[in-house]
């Protein structure tokens, strides 16, 4: 049995489904630069653009939009 508290299954399928939809703006971030590329950017790249450039605003939108779907 685990030490202390642990999280609930709706607390991880939370963390996953935040997870997935990250990857899923980071694998849409990659298409977009590597369409303006006209060459594959490669994973890593877009996800260290994405992170530096995108992800601050994103997670502000996103926590809204989650935030109006739990309280509905």
């Amino acid at each position: 049995m685990p030490d202390g508290p642990t999280k609930s299954s709706t607390q991880k399928a939370s963390l996953y489904q935040g997870f997935l939809a990250e990857r899923d703006q980071i694998m849409k971030h990659k298409w977009v630069r590597s369409e303006n590329a006209d060459s594959d950017v490669g994973f890593e790249a877009a996800m260290l653009d994405w992170t530096i450039n995108v992800r601050q605003e994103w997670k502000k939108d996103y926590k809204k939009a989650e935030k109006k779907l739990s309280s509905k």
